[in-house]
């Protein structure tokens, strides 16, 4: 059964009046993944550390439903999906400078992990996945690139992962909004990619110093290749 998209912010354009120039973009299965940014439990799951500042965001976009429907609708199309995760291991809590989304990360414990080439204690740690990804996840076909430690891709190796497989068009969705998300676009951009944002398959942190999801979306708007919502999304998968 379909979902109903949250309305757009009334400070967004309507889609049916853009006052921006369409884009160019062509939907090619043969050339399409699926990204998933921060699918874990300190971001997505009321056990979470970060779940007082995102929580409500991700309520509010059904984040959890809808990127199972992706995830489904990848899978069900013999698509690669990719995740790209943040981990902390004890050598990152030693660096001696930090913006303040790290500050608060890691202040939280968030996405911490005993190290590097262990797994004590990850089952189920905030830093796991989310109960409702993990079978999909774990299917020996997901990609599960290497960590990310700030908010874009440069220090990870989903790009690589993604070039392997002859892939330059990325749907984009996950963990957060206006940091994460917005890093991950805007680097991918950078290398050559087109990227579609999936506007009610990421959510954002919401404090008295704004709304991360709804900053995000306008700035979605002007740089994506195309901004779509998830049952759009699983239209072009299956050929609608």
């Amino acid at each position: 059964m379909a979902q109903t998209a949250p309305p757009l912010p009334a400070t967004y354009a309507d889609p049916a009046k853009p006052a921006l120039p369409p884009s160019s973009f062509q939907w090619d299965n043969a050339r399409t993944a699926l990204v998933i940014i921060d699918p874990q439990i300190d971001f997505m799951s009321p056990k979470g550390k970060g779940w007082s500042i995102v929580g409500e965001s991700v309520t509010e976009q059904r984040l959890v439903p809808h990127l199972q429907q992706l995830m489904a609708g990848f899978k069900r199309a013999g698509l690669p999906v990719a995740i790209s995760p943040h981990y902390y291991y004890p050598h990152d809590h030693r660096w001696l400078h930090e913006a303040p989304a790290e500050t608060v990360q890691h202040k939280l414990g968030m996405f911490d992990r005993e190290g590097a080439l262990t797994l004590e204690g990850f089952r189920d740690s905030g830093a796991d996945f989310i109960p409702e990804l993990k079978a999909a996840i774990e299917d020996g076909k997901t990609i599960v690139a290497a960590p990310h430690k700030l908010y874009g891709p440069q220090s990870n190796d989903v790009m690589l992962q993604l070039r392997k497989q002859r892939i330059d068009k990325i749907v984009l969705a996950g963990m957060a909004s206006n940091l994460c998300v917005e890093s991950h676009l805007r680097e991918f951009l950078e290398r050559g990619f087109e990227v579609v944002v999936v506007r009610d398959a990421v959510a954002g942190p919401k404090l008295p110093d704004g709304d991360g999801y709804l900053s995000a979306l306008v700035n979605f708007r002007y740089i994506a290749n195309a901004v779509m919502t998830t049952d759009q999304v699983v239209a072009k998968l299956d050929g609608r």
